[in-house]
């Protein structure tokens, strides 16, 4: 079976480690532990694919902003014939405490724009999506500065380690299914 796991934030160094970009940690740490190598994928993102348990992943960040990411998961899903709900969209999450991970079948954007591309892109809202706590948000901070902002020592700290247990949840996803993944991660 074939499979697309897309990590969302922005290109450039400039974003690299800051919130947003908690959808390519995801993916950064999923390449790193089965030894993917990047390739450019149209213009649009780098792709590297992966077996996992007998199936084949393709692994996607897009290189488009947050807000045009639909753009790269639907040509890679539309090139390969994977179907929406084969594909896994790992993203950031403000309303969960950093750190934390939340792995839902499906649902609405919930407000994130990359998320939102996605759906219009994909025509579904029937996508697998694994979101990463990047909250709580501090009283009146503006919520693009928030999501654009590092995270302290601390946070950091919770971030590496939730990449890493996401990686394992989607190591059960790939191998033993949606379900289980789920009740490995929504702890």
């Amino acid at each position: 079976m074939q499979y697309l796991l897309a990590g969302l934030g922005n290109p450039g160094s400039q974003y690299a480690r800051t919130r947003h970009n908690a959808g390519f940690r995801i993916v950064d740490a999923v390449a790193s532990k089965w030894g993917a190598e990047w390739k450019p994928w149209q213009n649009l993102g780098e792709y590297a694919k992966v077996n996992v348990g007998g199936n084949e992943v393709f692994l996607l960040k897009p290189t488009t902003y947050m807000n045009e990411s639909g753009r790269a998961v639907s040509s890679l899903a539309r090139f390969y014939k994977i179907p929406p709900q084969n594909c896994v969209i790992c993203f950031d999450e403000v309303s969960l405490d950093t750190g934390k991970l939340r792995l839902r079948k499906n649902g609405s954007a919930g407000g994130q724009n990359g998320m939102k591309s996605v759906i219009a892109q994909m025509g579904t809202q029937d996508i697998p999506r694994l979101r990463m706590g990047i909250g709580p948000k501090p009283g009146p901070f503006d919520l693009a500065d928030f999501v654009l902002s590092k995270f302290t020592p601390e946070q950091e700290a919770l971030i590496e380690q939730a990449a890493s247990r996401a990686a394992e949840v989607l190591e059960v996803y790939f191998t033993q299914g949606l379900e289980r993944a789920m009740n490995a991660c929504n702890q």
